[in-house]
């Protein structure tokens, strides 16, 4: 997409938020993954209006640190027993590709406006209805582009945070940025009252209890290593910590690695993929929504990081998103 569809882009999206704001109250729904993408998204862009506000299910682990240390304003929703306000102007979602990544039923008859990044969209968009879909890094460059133009003064150094950590995680620290994640970074970090090293230092120091650390040992012990078409995929299970037991597989040379999860009648896949590997054709999202069509759930994400959910048995889950692997070709230089 070029500078000048982005432009026109948000011009649509200023009219449509002018006109709900104008109406009534703006929630600006999360995806129930909570990640940090999502979560800043929202709370940056509630800055924008005082009839918007943040919202969502759940706070992933990295999200809930920052929203207590920075003090930002999120409300927390329940999955059976959402209360919305008595007067709705619309309704935003951030950085969900389907209503089944958001987990709540949407009132009926509200404007919707979708913010995503993602390679697939399986929202139905209705005559006042808005889709921005843009081909970047993070939803948070979406949401910081229409900041700079529309609304400058809301760029305070807790809404930069809260994207710039939204960019950074995403990104997987830039290790699967681009030109323009670079120059969101940049513009972020213009001025003197954000300290990049010691922000880097604050998002990635998470600590873990000797019951999780002692499942993410069992979670390396427990891994295979297979060959799957022209790809290596290491495998594992584990009941907490999915993301960072991947993101471990993957510092020990592994091209893909997938982590499973049941829990609650419910079997969770979590997959990480290496720049190198989704260079040479991988796309974790693509597979993942291939999954989802194949053995029903959800399924989707980014190239390098993506995720599926579904009542499926943990072991055909897994079995699915490995023959998936099988059929796509390396482009080898």
């Amino acid at each position: 997409m070029s500078s000048l569809e982005h432009s026109a882009d948000l011009e649509s999206f200023h009219s449509w938020l002018t006109a709900a704001c104008s109406k009534g109250a703006v929630p600006i729904i999360t995806g129930k993954n909570g990640d940090m993408d999502t979560i800043g998204s929202a709370i940056a862009l509630s800055s924008a209006h005082s009839n918007l506000m943040a919202s969502g299910l759940h706070l992933g682990r990295t999200a809930k640190r920052m929203v207590e240390t920075l003090q930002a304003p999120f409300r927390k929703l329940s999955e059976h027993q959402t209360v919305w306000p008595p007067t709705l102007g619309g309704i935003i979602i951030v950085d969900s590709a389907s209503p089944g990544q958001v987990g709540i039923p949407l009132p009926a008859g509200v404007p919707v406006c979708i913010l995503d990044h993602h390679s697939t969209c399986d929202w139905e968009i209705g005559e006042n209805d808005l889709l921005l879909q843009w081909d970047v890094r993070a939803t948070t460059q979406i949401v910081d582009s229409y900041l700079s133009k529309y609304s400058p003064q809301s760029r305070s150094l807790v809404v930069r945070k809260m994207l710039l950590a939204g960019l950074l995680t995403d990104t997987g620290r830039f290790r699967h940025a681009d030109k323009g994640a670079f120059q969101t970074a940049v513009d972020l970090l213009t001025g003197d009252d954000l300290d990049y090293a010691a922000f880097v230092e604050f998002v990635e120091t998470e600590t873990t209890t000797p019951s999780e650390r002692g499942s993410l040992l069992r979670g390396l012990e427990r891994a295979k290593s297979i060959d799957s078409g022209a790809w290596n995929v290491v495998h594992t299970y584990s009941g907490t910590l999915e993301g960072r037991l991947a993101s471990l597989l993957i510092g020990t040379g592994a091209e893909i690695a997938l982590v499973s999860r049941f829990r609650d009648g419910e079997t969770r896949l979590t997959a990480r993929a290496s720049r190198h590997t989704t260079s040479k054709g991988i796309h974790l999202g693509e597979l993942m929504t291939k999954v989802a069509l194949q053995i029903g759930g959800e399924g989707g994400g980014h190239d390098g990081a993506a995720g599926w959910s579904g009542k499926t048995d943990r072991i055909a889950a897994e079995s699915s998103f490995i023959t998936q692997v099988a059929l796509i070709q390396r482009n080898d230089d």
